[in-house]
């Protein structure tokens, strides 16, 4: 019996054989709970893995690159967080920092039984980096990343405008995340070649636009650039739908997350199994952006800490000695743990082929029931 067919557009553009993209997660364990492992596995079963590289400092990405090619030898892509961070100045000092924040995270400390990292060496990434050390940071790895040469790059969050020509000339498929129609009208301008519309209920960073709505007017806004749908996709169903709403494919993060090749702590794993629908919070305690993670007592504890959202990179100094203080603690069920929505759906821990095979032949049996049984409906 032949592999089930399903394609777009899209999938030619890609060369993938399935309209399936896995979210390049750059949360999780050290390196990323998108590691070389799962981004391999989905681009072997017909999607496009994507490596979360937000988390690698270069040594780390390149051997995570090389990881990749010796798993497979089909496309994949490479995302990266690119916020906006102002004009680099060389040498200017970050502002001292509020001392109630530090006072907070003393009081969480103690409240919660964790250990006091005293003071700690920040892992590099724009969650805690200035905005020149975030923009040295942005050039470098761009540059890896054209060294390189994946089928894809996609930026997580903010415009890459700046790298498009490079990227380009690298023959690089350039993909931009939005969260509303003004951003995706800006990317395309920007000359982004793919742009994919996440709702509010996919992990991470988010917007405030629920999936079904946002998608349909993105892609309307948009036309011809192929839109990929993200937030809510857990099974077939939904990448029907997706293709309803005009996607041309979907952008897959949580689901994957239960699957041996995740690169996730087992206390995340376990969670995960445990969550309902209803156990995820949108909170910027993290890095200063509204993300969705799965809830846990330290998000309770900056919601009633009545404190302001520090800008990104100084919302990381005051989360990252928290997170500092968990690890030395191995308080593991309280580190940062992002998931979407779709939590509620997930009771079993399966082989992301699996995942991804599955979410095809579901598609393709809802798209033909609905054409033969369900719907009746003609054109008078």
């Amino acid at each position: 019996m032949g592999r089930p067919v399903l394609r777009t557009p899209l999938c030619d553009v890609l060369g993938i054989e399935y309209p399936i993209i896995l979210a390049g997660m750059g949360a999780g364990n050290e390196g990323g709970a998108a590691g070389p492992e799962l981004v391999a596995a989905v681009s072997e079963a017909g999607g496009l893995g994507v490596l979360g590289g937000t988390g690698h400092n270069l040594d780390d990405f390149h051997a995570a690159i090389r990881e990749i090619r010796k798993l497979t030898s089909k496309p994949f892509g490479v995302d990266l967080l690119l916020p906006q961070v102002g004009a680099p100045q060389p040498g200017v000092e970050r502002s001292a920092p509020d001392p109630r924040y530090r006072e907070w995270v003393d009081r969480a400390i103690a409240e919660h039984g964790l250990a006091d990292p005293g003071e700690v060496t920040q892992r590099g990434g724009p969650f805690t980096e200035t905005p020149y050390a975030a923009m040295e940071r942005q050039q470098r790895h761009i540059d890896a990343i054209i060294s390189e040469r994946p089928a894809v790059f996609a930026a997580g969050l903010g415009s890459p405008k700046r790298y498009i020509p490079a990227l380009h000339a690298a023959g690089i498929t350039v993909v931009g995340l939005v969260g509303n129609v003004k951003t995706a009208r800006r990317v395309k301008e920007d000359g982004v070649d793919v742009i994919v519309a996440q709702g509010y209920e996919a992990g991470g960073h988010t917007g405030r636009v629920g999936t079904f709505a946002l998608v349909p007017q993105v892609v309307d806004a948009v036309a011809p650039t192929p839109v990929v749908l993200a937030g809510g996709v857990g099974d077939g169903r939904a990448v029907a739908a997706a293709l309803a709403l005009g996607a041309q494919a979907v952008w897959v993060g949580t689901a994957f997350l239960a699957t041996p090749e995740a690169n996730i702590l087992p206390e995340h794993r376990e969670h995960l199994l445990q969550s309902s629908e209803e156990d995820t919070r949108v909170t910027r305690m993290y890095s200063g952006k509204p993300a969705r993670a799965l809830h846990n007592p330290l998000i309770e504890a900056w919601d009633r800490s009545g404190l302001a959202t520090l800008p990104m990179g100084q919302q990381g100094q005051v989360s990252g000695r928290l997170m500092a203080s968990v690890r030395a603690a191995g308080r593991n069920e309280l580190t940062m743990q992002l998931g979407g929505q779709i939590a509620g759906s997930i009771t079993e821990i399966r082989p992301a082929r699996v995942v991804l095979e599955e979410m095809v032949r579901e598609a393709i049996d809802v798209l033909g029931a609905l054409q033969q049984t369900r719907v009746t409906f003609a054109l008078t």
